[in-house]
């Protein structure tokens, strides 16, 4: 059995930081699932594809030319890095994820990423859907100002124009959006570590994890 630690969790909670050094600090592989869909969605506005054609989207899923290499996320051999982490390219993902065929089309690639000596998982239903049997999953959230305050932040950092309240409507959107799809809805797994982020540091939520990843390993010798 490889083992696979799951994070979920909604936008801006941690998630993504916390899986990507928890991953490094335990010398595994790490899945950005997110990325997935950012991909799909960018590819399908580029080739015209609506959003709401399921079917094509699903066929246009399975074909996906992405890869990650290093930090880089590669869409046909293009660095698309910065590009999907647009908050247009994250509302084209929760609409496109919202369709159940297009998760069955990207259910393969996901599992795929599952190779020794483990795997840390973060998404949003890396728990409840893709690895089920996961040795621990944790769920991480904080209130939508901070996570938009967050958003807001690493988006300036990255160089791009973004507006705080605008932000903070996409996110309380995208929640509701992920929250009440019929497939694959955003919640924490059963038996989830759940934890609220917004006023601790990084280092105390790595902290946190790590300690009950060792208590998970541990019972998973035993």
């Amino acid at each position: 059995m490889i083992p696979v630690i799951t994070i979920d969790g909604p936008s801006g909670s941690g998630k993504g930081t916390i899986a990507s050094l928890l991953a490094e600090r335990l010398g595994w592989h790490f899945l950005d699932s997110g990325a997935l869909y950012r991909v799909l969605g960018l590819a399908a506005v580029r080739q015209g594809v609506g959003l709401d054609r399921a079917a094509s989207l699903a066929e246009l899923a399975r074909a996906l030319a992405v890869e990650f290499v290093d930090d880089r996320v590669l869409l046909a051999g293009e660095d698309v890095s910065l590009v999907i982490r647009s908050e247009q390219a994250a509302a084209a993902a929760s609409q496109v994820a919202a369709l159940p065929t297009v998760r069955e089309a990207l259910l393969g690639w996901q599992r795929r990423f599952s190779r020794p000596p483990g795997l840390v998982a973060d998404g949003r239903d890396m728990g409840t859907v893709v690895f089920p049997d996961a040795a621990l999953k944790v769920f991480l959230t904080a209130s939508a100002e901070e996570r938009a305050r967050r958003r807001y932040k690493q988006l300036k950092e990255k160089g791009l124009d973004v507006n705080f309240d605008n932000l903070l409507a996409e996110i309380e959107e995208r929640d509701e959006r992920d929250r009440s799809r019929a497939v694959a809805p955003l919640r924490a797994a059963d038996g989830a570590l759940e934890m609220d982020t917004t006023t601790l540091s990084i280092a105390e939520v790595l902290g946190r994890v790590e300690a009950a990843v060792c208590k998970a390993l541990a019972r998973a010798v035993v």
